[in-house]
Order: C-alpha cells, then structure tokens, then sequence
C-alpha cells in the first residue's frame, strides 16, 4: 500500500502567550495557509519542534509522522503529516483547499 500524506504549508508565530492553532489564514499574496502560534522561541529550532508536536497532538498522531519539508527558518513553513488526507485536515480544520498525496 502506498504512503499516504497530507501536505500543508504554515504560518508560524512564535513566543506567543500560548500554542494554538487558529485555523486557516490568507496570505498578502493570496495564498491560504494554516495559522499556527507557539510559545517557543524561534532559536535553534525550538518553535519548529512545537510546531510539529502541536500538529501532531491535533491530528492525533505520532510526533514521528509530522515533519518539516521546507521553511526551518521562515514563518511560512511547509509541513508534512502522515495518515488519510481527509482525516487529517477535518482535525486541522481546514477546507477543501489541501493537498493530499499517496506515493
């Protein structure tokens, strides 16, 4: 059986008051990504790590299965979570607008 994922691109805030995700956002240049915020500072991958540990306490799966496909020193991160697409974005809460992958 092939790999299943779904792949998503973020926007992350970090040394927030608290971890959250808040759901989908648009960008300036009109793109729609996931918000996400975390208490974490952003030094040697510290918010990173809380981010992939916040997606994957949300989605319900292991920390193992949630990685960082670009983005290590961006706010605009893309990150990959392994698992049924549409399982995954109805816990994220996202609309239609994801990109699931098999393979």
């Amino acid at each position: 059986m092939p790999a299943v994922h779904l792949r998503l691109e973020v926007r992350l805030t970090p040394r927030s008051a608290r971890d959250a995700i808040e759901g989908e956002k648009l960008t300036a240049d009109g793109r729609k990504v996931l918000a996400a915020r975390v208490r974490a500072v952003p030094e040697d991958g510290r918010a990173n790590a809380a981010l992939l540990r916040l997606l994957a306490e949300a989605c319900g799966v292991a920390a193992g299965k949630v990685s960082l496909v670009a983005g290590a020193s961006s706010r605009l991160k893309s990150v990959r979570i392994e698992g049924d697409p549409s399982s995954l974005a109805k816990a994220l809460g996202l609309s239609g607008s994801i990109e699931g992958k098999s393979g």
